[in-house]
């Protein structure tokens, strides 16, 4: 039987380093990989068990988040957590900006929205317990 541990959205955006800048400095994520060296236009940046891949060297391919093109596809990434309250108030605390503060959803689940760079909604949250 297959144990899946993680999965890697792939995030096309404008600006390469506007974008890993948003993730390391005001979401805590570490660049894993960033190329190629000589003009780089993809990286991976993470946290604990998660990737997202950014690749941003195509002018005529613009971003699209899921909310942009279907009014009802809220987010482009559910990450889960144990303690979605204490990373909000760690992200709180780095002058992070919410779509949506921590809450209950209608959905069953708690956690909060942020936005990213490019307008990528990220969920971070858990089932309500």
């Amino acid at each position: 039987m297959s144990n899946l541990t993680y999965i890697s959205p792939f995030f096309i955006v404008t600006s390469l380093k506007a974008s890993v800048a948003f993730y390391v400095e005001k979401l805590g994520f570490e660049v894993r990989y960033i190329g190629p060296d000589d003009d780089p236009f993809f990286a991976i940046v993470g946290r604990d068990q998660i990737s997202i891949m950014l690749k941003g060297n195509a002018d005529e391919i613009k971003p699209a988040p899921n909310h942009t093109r279907y009014g009802w596809a809220r987010w482009d990434a559910y990450i889960s957590t144990a303690e979605p309250d204490t990373l909000f108030e760690e992200y709180r605390a780095a002058g992070v900006t919410f779509r949506q503060p921590i809450r209950d959803d209608d959905d069953g689940l708690r956690g909060f929205e942020v936005t990213d760079a490019d307008g990528y909604v990220l969920f971070f949250g858990r089932p309500k317990a």
